[in-house]
């Protein structure tokens, strides 16, 4: 069984955090966790990311994005919902 997982991504992103927000996309997709990645407006300032999963990767993907998430300094760019 599938499950979605929801980004909520800000939308007023500097280049840098633009980029490396395609980057997790693009990871989330090469390794596996996911094929496509949906993308609507929430409102005036948030895009809400969704993909769906394996159950049993579930986990393992919200660690993989809470990692990058730090490691890159997005923590107030994206938000796992």
């Amino acid at each position: 069984m599938e499950k979605a997982i929801r980004l909520q991504v800000r939308k007023d992103l500097n280049p840098r955090q633009q980029l490396t927000v395609i980057k997790l996309k693009g990871s989330l997709i090469s390794r596996g966790y996911t094929e496509i990645i949906h993308i609507l407006d929430q409102d005036e300032d948030f895009h809400i990311n969704t993909f769906e999963t394996a159950d049993e990767k579930r986990n393992e993907v919200e660690d993989y994005i809470t990692a990058f998430i730090n490691r890159e300094n997005l923590l107030d760019a994206i938000t796992i919902r």
